[in-house]
């Protein structure tokens, strides 16, 4: 499945539909910022703010693209303020194409991981430097 195929929704893409005002409008959709850079062998995305299926794309092009061209990718997750399973579906992608670790999530993102169960599929680290070197 082609990344792109799998993060748009189902039930958007089948129906042509477009979301509902309060989701199209919702805080999520600002999106985030994204720094990258290598660190001990390690590629590190930092993703901040808020990422839902608006505003995915960027972080979604810089995870494929870091799966693809690095041994080891780290996903920096301290800052992102809101993550719905937009996210989450994309953490499950990257896992799948390559090594990667997710450092130091937010409450939301963790909360996120812990109630869908992928905090025992990723490996999570609290410190950047733990995730660059395991």
């Amino acid at each position: 499945m082609v990344w792109d195929e799998a993060l748009r929704p189902a039930l958007m893409s089948d129906t042509g539909a477009t979301p509902p005002a309060d989701q199209a409008t919702g805080r999520a959709s600002h999106g985030g910022d994204l720094q990258q850079y290598e660190r001990r062998g390690a590629w590190v995305i930092a993703a901040r703010g808020a990422y839902d299926m608006q505003s995915i794309t960027p972080l979604a092009k810089a995870l494929e693209s870091a799966a693809k061209d690095h041994p080891k990718v780290v996903l920096d997750a301290s800052g992102v303020t809101f993550a719905d399973s937009t996210f989450l579906n994309l953490l499950i992608l990257t896992h799948q194409a390559g090594t990667l670790r997710l450092v130091a999530p937010s409450a939301p993102v963790r909360r996120l991981c812990e109630i869908t169960g992928v905090d025992r599929l990723l490996e999570i680290r609290d410190t950047l430097d733990e995730a660059a070197l395991s």
